[in-house]
């Protein structure tokens, strides 16, 4: 199994003194702005298949 890259800055503060936590998989600490959080892998869009890009909800452009 291979390891997954970790992230390059903090998504609150966008410092780069992370750490890993120790509680659990997916977890990070940021040393600067003192914030926890996990990241997760939730899948694939079907738009990122295809390349194409989902419509504006109400057909306009904004």
């Amino acid at each position: 199994m291979s390891e997954r890259a970790a992230p390059f800055y903090c998504p609150y503060c966008g410092d780069e003194d992370l750490q890993p936590s120790e509680e659990g998989h997916g977890a990070w600490e940021c040393r600067s702005c003192s914030r926890a959080f996990r990241l997760k892998f939730l899948g694939l869009l079907a738009q990122g298949l295809t390349g194409k890009t989902p419509a504006a909800p109400d057909g306009g452009e904004s």
